[in-house]
């Protein structure tokens, strides 16, 4: 072999173990990798119980009860709406009618099992994920354009 073919065999030598490593770590992430959902596609396609995953959406007006460090709430895109209870400190910032999302697992009855809850950070952010489902299902618009949900 000439020393250019060597190098040419090298080379495509390394992008092949530089694939097969990124197929390996790729595929032993993918049970690990959380999906955020909206309720709306809850209700369309659901979970099976004990399946990690991200709900977010808007916390419903009159839907927050706590007791010590133990809160419920429904998080809701406007068109669906899912019960939620946490254990633990929210966040300052968390209220009704303002953008959340929840990271946990559905019980056997359907209640969401929140074990982190995010909320918003000001007065204008939404977080990307809330902001794109609620556009989709055609309940909200940017706050520069109308002020928020419609």
């Amino acid at each position: 072999m000439t020393p250019k073919q060597t190098r040419m065999a090298a080379i495509f030598a390394g992008l092949g173990f530089l694939l097969i490593a990124a197929t390996v770590a790729l595929t032993a992430l993918e049970d690990n990798i959380v999906f955020f959902r909206s309720p709306s596609e809850l209700a369309a396609k659901p979970v099976a119980p004990g399946t990690v995953l991200r709900i977010g959406g808007l916390v419903s007006e009159g839907s927050v009860t706590r007791d010590g460090l133990r809160a419920a709430f429904e998080v809701t895109d406007l068109s669906e709406t899912i019960a939620v209870t946490y254990e633990g400190m929210l966040p300052d910032l968390f209220r009704e009618g303002q953008g959340v999302v929840t990271e946990g697992r559905f019980d056997g009855n359907g209640m969401f099992i929140a074990d982190t809850v995010l909320a918003k950070h000001d007065e204008t952010y939404m977080p990307p994920e809330v902001a794109d489902a609620l556009k989709a299902s055609g309940k909200w618009v940017p706050a520069t354009e109308t002020g928020g949900v419609q």
